[in-house]
């Protein structure tokens, strides 16, 4: 019969070699394809923005989440110890916040479209659109509204506008 202490060795043990392999595992993280070419938002945005915000910025995310789930994997396969603890402790801003960046940055652009668009006009009528003038007045003040709740979160303002079923709140 095993101790609690050996039971509970081994089933940390059991953990962290299937932890390891799948951390072992993971893939690294791309450049997702536009689902537009560089200029389809002008005037709203210019091609070299969109190149550069798309191939420079977003890459930096994707760069930098690579590096830290790739410094957390060789820590994971290490001997656990204060050190290695306090080390994947301090792993988690730079997973947070590139990992943040990149899934941002990913529903970014399929959010946006060409002025003009029909996927850049309120469905009249549509309850979203009933919640938007019940709640902010207009889509122009809803815009107003998230600029205004998002201006002073990191990474320029990312924001989530959250529609429930009987109201549209603004989350930052």
């Amino acid at each position: 019969m095993l101790t609690k202490t050996t039971t509970r060795t081994l089933n940390n043990s059991i953990r962290t070699a299937a932890f390891s392999k799948i951390a072992a595992s993971r893939a690294q993280h791309t450049l997702p394809q536009l689902p537009y070419a560089y200029d389809a938002l002008e005037p709203s945005i210019s091609k070299e923005i969109m190149t550069l915000h798309h191939t420079k910025h977003h890459q930096t995310y994707v760069n930098g989440l690579n590096a830290a789930e790739e410094s957390l994997t060789k820590l994971q396969s290490q001997e656990a110890s204060p050190e290695t603890i306090k080390a994947v402790i301090s792993l988690q801003p730079a997973l947070k916040f590139n990992g943040g960046g990149h899934i941002n940055h990913s529903l970014f652009w399929k959010n946006l479209a060409p002025a003009g668009s029909e996927q850049t006009k309120l469905p009249a009528g549509s309850k979203f659109a009933q919640a938007v003038e019940r709640d902010f007045g207009s889509l122009e003040n809803l815009k107003k509204a998230v600029n205004t709740k998002t201006a002073a979160v990191q990474g320029s303002g990312w924001g989530w506008l959250v529609c429930r079923l009987l109201s549209v709140s603004l989350w930052s």
